[in-house]
């Protein structure tokens, strides 16, 4: 496995070693070892997986702390544009976003440090997406940022027409809103 850094201090991509042959091909999509070496402070205790269609967007979603989470992130079947979102006050790229393209394909994995918010659009005609997670999911400290917020302004790749969102991702508040909230994440 090759750790590829970003410009999101702490956001890091996982590309694993794939063996092909005629039959098809082989990979360590999770090594424990690996991951404690170089991400010794994480201990992931659950694993998530969903299943959507093209344009379904999920996101941008993140659990405040205590109840924060570090994310390792991947795509079984398909392909998404992947999206994080740095929320740490106090960082020098707070606001900034990177998105990358994850697939079936190019089997890439990543990792979303707590402070991040996460979202996801589905580009192909149907998607498996797995996660796993360091918390367990708390109601009470559940957040969203909307996907079309003007500061951030992702480009979500795909038209805002052809978007599919739950109706609790159509109504999130603004990143400036979280800058004023309370329980912000320190960098």
């Amino acid at each position: 496995m090759e750790i590829i850094s970003t410009e999101l201090e702490g956001l890091k991509l996982i590309k694993p070693e794939i063996i092909k042959d005629a039959r098809g091909y082989f990979m360590e999509s999770f090594k424990l070892n690996f991951l404690n070496e170089h991400f010794p402070n994480i201990n992931f205790i659950q694993e998530n997986e969903s299943k959507s269609t093209y344009g379904i967007l999920r996101g941008l979603h993140f659990q405040r702390p205590p109840f924060d989470q570090t994310k390792l992130v991947r795509v079984v079947y398909g392909k998404v544009l992947d999206v994080a979102v740095d929320l740490r006050i106090g960082s020098p790229t707070l606001g900034q976003y990177k998105s990358f393209i994850l697939s079936e394909e190019n089997n890439l994995q990543l990792m979303i440090p707590k402070g991040f918010a996460h979202g996801f659009v589905v580009l192909s005609k149907e998607c498996i997406f797995q996660y796993k997670v360091d918390e367990y999911y708390n109601k009470s400290s559940e957040d969203h940022i909307s996907f079309d917020d003007r500061t951030l302004n992702i480009n979500w790749i795909i038209n805002e027409s052809e978007l599919k969102l739950s109706r609790k991702d159509k109504v999130q508040s603004s990143f400036e809103n979280y800058l004023l909230g309370q329980n912000k994440f320190k960098f």
